[in-house]
């Protein structure tokens, strides 16, 4: 998972931050194995597996990883080092995140970190011919993106931020055209290993006793965040899903080792989409509003056409109910609402790449004219990439449930353990989290669990996550780990 909010953070009121008081420190029983052996232990996965936090990964980030906290449980019970391709200290800030700098009207505000970052040159894409009109194309060149300073040692960590299970054998994953943060460990001279290839590569080398697994959150979060709209983000078949995690598990475990499979949670109960539906219900229903207008795909059309569609206000989602979630992305648009504008549409194309000069024949051929009424008129509606809607919620929750069942069946052929993260988190979304008496939710900023990008944790978010998964090892193996104070770790750093 790595979607990066870019811009500014929405108008919203905060609750207050509750932060944790001074516990009793009290001994704990050893730690024992069971008959589980940690001595070696490997993860793979992708950003939540990585430390990825508010939009970026960066060292603080790696070192709060859930697999850094469980190398350190481990090494209790005679796990050896465990090593993760750390930016070091004084390219800390790595690709760059998101802090939070301040509040305006109540509301959090939020900027680029730009120093120290881990870059050591630009990828530009070769130039290509893109169709403007039947028979015609323009050349056309896509923007220039940071290649990471590399880490060519060997790693236990493997944990690509933004890959698909769906990529695990996509020859040229790990190129500078590929993937940056897998190109970043892929050795020079073997640039279209793929990630299969690379776990096949490290368990021949370190032989681990002991995996964590948790892939696939992006084969569905890329489509969600997105709306369903961009033609780049698409779910995962569902088949395709099954036949790779298989094919991963069995290398995972051709040595012997023991290991933990995690399910995929439910997106739509995380920030990203929990945090702006609210706060519009109900400014919409104190101006009596009675509804919206959004467009539900990106295919040509006018007004009148299929694919426009009007919401009631009353079906927007808050904790009475509703169905259209809203991201947290259209967020700065929400205060346009009744003018004339282009700018949410500005907004949607920036993100598509293309050239300046396609940007009104992009809008004509969806049939959006900006002197409208924007989000109350099927002339300008809500761009579908703000909107999760009803129907592109139940393919999100189709897809959850295959991949879940895939990866429940492939647990238990395995005789491995399972964290059922889908569950957990939905949990979590309905009735908060008590960590050591502190109260934790999933509330964006004030829950203390998710960082600013709506999506990853904060480290505490994290420290949970490691002590979730320790219970089901304990659970599975008979070991006897007693996790960390999730207290001891941070939430979101106010300025």
């Amino acid at each position: 998972m790595n979607q990066i909010f870019k811009y500014s953070v929405p108008a919203l009121g905060l609750l207050g931050l509750v932060l944790g008081g001074c516990q009793p420190t009290l001994d704990s029983p050893a730690a024992s194995p069971g008959s589980a052996n940690f001595a070696t232990y490997v993860s793979v996965g992708n950003s939540l597996t990585a430390g990825y936090a508010d939009g970026g990964l960066y060292r603080e980030g790696q070192l709060n990883s859930y697999p850094n906290i469980l190398s350190q449980q481990f090494a209790t019970v005679g796990g050896g080092a465990f090593v993760q391709p750390l930016f070091t200290e004084a390219q800390s800030n790595g690709s760059g995140y998101l802090r939070l700098a301040g509040f305006a009207n109540g509301s959090p505000t939020v900027a680029p970190v730009t120093t120290k970052l881990a870059v050591r040159g630009l990828y530009t894409p070769p130039l290509k011919d893109i169709p403007v009109a039947p028979g015609v194309t323009i050349p056309f060149q896509g923007p220039s993106r940071p290649l990471y300073t590399k880490f060519t040692e060997p790693v236990n960590n493997l944990a690509v931020p933004g890959i698909l299970m769906a990529d695990i054998q996509t020859p040229g994953y790990g190129s500078v055209a590929g993937n940056p943060y897998f190109e970043r460990i892929t050795p020079d001279a073997n640039p279209y290993q793929t990630y299969l290839q690379r776990i096949q590569a490290t368990v021949a080398a370190l032989k681990p006793t002991f995996f964590t697994f948790w892939l696939g959150n992006n084969d569905v979060l890329g489509y969600a965040t997105t709306g369903g709209a961009s033609p780049s983000s698409v779910i995962t078949n569902a088949d395709t899903f099954k036949l790779k995690a298989n094919r991963a598990l069995a290398v995972l475990t051709s040595g012997g080792a023991k290991g933990v499979v995690s399910t995929i949670p439910d997106v739509s109960g995380i920030p990203f989409f929990t945090t702006v539906g609210p706060v519009l219900k109900a400014t919409l229903t104190a101006k009596k509003v009675p509804g919206l207008v959004i467009m539900t795909g990106a295919a040509p059309g006018g007004p009148a056409s299929g694919n426009r569609k009007q919401i009631g206000t009353a079906d927007i989602r808050d904790a009475s109910g509703g169905r259209q979630l809203f991201t947290l992305t259209a967020s700065p648009f929400l205060g346009l609402l009744g003018q004339p504008t282009a700018a949410p549409w500005r907004y949607i194309f920036a993100q598509s790449n293309l050239p300046k000069v396609l940007f009104a024949p992009y809008l004509a051929s969806i049939g959006v004219d900006t002197t409208a009424a924007f989000g109350v008129s099927a002339g300008n509606p809500i761009p579908s990439a703000f909107v999760l809607d009803d129907v592109e919620q139940g393919a999100v929750a189709t897809a959850t449930t295959a991949y879940n069942s895939a990866l429940m069946a492939a647990a238990s052929a395995h005789g491995l353990a399972l964290f059922d993260a889908n569950s957990f988190f939905r949990s979590v979304a309905a009735n908060g989290l008590a960590t050591n008496g502190v109260n934790n939710t999933a509330a964006y900023v004030s829950g203390n669990l998710f960082g600013l990008d709506g999506v990853h944790p904060t480290p505490r978010g994290y420290a949970v996550v490691a002590n979730e998964i320790l219970k089901a090892i304990n659970a599975k193996y008979g070991s006897s780990f007693q996790g960390v104070n999730a207290n001891d770790y941070r939430g979101v750093t106010f300025p």
